[in-house]
């Protein structure tokens, strides 16, 4: 069985995907930038902060399914420059406490989405 998942307290997809896909009991989440759902405006000024929206928006999607970050086994960062990873990893070990952290893996990507910094997509399971 497929479910979509939507919210408005995450940015509204831009193109033929969805936020997020339940597909039985495993949700998929679309990668996320730093997109303010509220505003609609790009939050790369600060990358702390701009990792702090990525991961808030698969909070919210999380949320509207019922889940939340504890849920998440996978997730893949996409970063315009390795250097960044420190700052990023400081940022998302304040979301994901580390005996409960998911696997993953962070690519040095040429480009992102509008050219942001980072872009984080997730997969989650309801126990």
């Amino acid at each position: 069985m497929k479910k979509i998942i939507e919210t408005k307290n995450a940015p509204a997809p831009i193109g033929p995907y969805n936020q997020a896909v339940f597909a039985g009991n495993t949700l998929y989440i679309s990668g996320q930038i730093a997109l303010d759902p509220n505003s609609g405006e790009l939050k790369t000024d600060d990358l702390e902060k701009e990792t702090a929206q990525v991961l808030d928006n698969l909070s919210a999607i999380l949320e509207a399914a019922g889940l939340n970050l504890k849920d998440v086994v996978k997730t893949s960062i996409f970063i315009s420059d390795m250097n960044n990873f420190a700052k990023i990893n400081e940022v998302y070990s304040r979301y994901f406490e580390s005996e409960n952290a998911p696997a993953r893996e962070t690519v040095e990507v040429a480009n992102l989405p509008k050219f942001v910094n980072v872009e984080i997509s997730a997969i989650a399971v309801k126990f």
